[in-house]
């Protein structure tokens, strides 16, 4: 049986990628990022996308990488901050795999965000305000499109790595990889 794909969803910062990582190795399974995959084949960061293109032309290109990910099986895919922000996105992860929304509190991600010039929409006066805001837009769209919502507070990626495999036994999601 071919293994299923694993689609992690959350906020900036959350630790979808290292996270992401973990988990492909844990199942065998490949590992790609929709903002590194955008970034290669753009060569130029996602800052440089959003001046240049704005976010409408950002999230077409996320659209695109996802739409070509989620045809492809086995592998775990991270996906950008935003990329629940389209239906379009959120179905075709939720039709194409297991989807594992990852929450983080407004805490971890400041934390974690402080003084990283990279993130174009965390490029103002007050990130605290700016996190919470779009927290509150996502959190909606983040669960409607997650099949497991994990918790990522205080606990390192490797450990939420073994407990998410265990989870996707336990609740029949994946057959790849081993749950201990």
């Amino acid at each position: 049986m071919t293994p299923q794909n694993i689609y992690l969803v959350g906020m900036m910062a959350v630790g979808k990628t290292t996270i992401g990582r973990h988990l492909a190795s844990r199942l065998g399974l490949e590992f790609h990022d929709t903002d590194q995959v955008i970034e290669q084949r753009a060569g130029a960061d996602i800052s440089w996308i959003f001046e240049l293109e704005g976010e409408v032309g950002f999230r077409d290109r996320e659209q695109q990488v996802i739409d070509e990910l989620t045809a492809r099986d086995g592998l775990v895919l991270a996906t950008g901050g935003g990329a629940v922000l389209r239906e379009h996105n959120r179905a075709r992860l939720r039709n194409c795999g297991t989807v594992l929304y990852l929450k983080g509190s407004v805490d971890l991600l400041v934390d974690r965000t402080q003084g990283d010039h990279r993130r174009p929409l965390l490029q103002v006066d007050n990130v605290r305000q700016r996190i919470e805001t779009l927290i509150d837009e996502r959190e909606p769209l983040y669960e409607s499109a997650a099949h497991l919502r994990i918790d990522v507070d205080h606990r390192p990626p490797k450990v939420i790595a073994v407990e998410v495999v265990g989870r996707l036994h336990e609740e029949g999601l994946i057959l790849a990889g081993n749950p201990s």
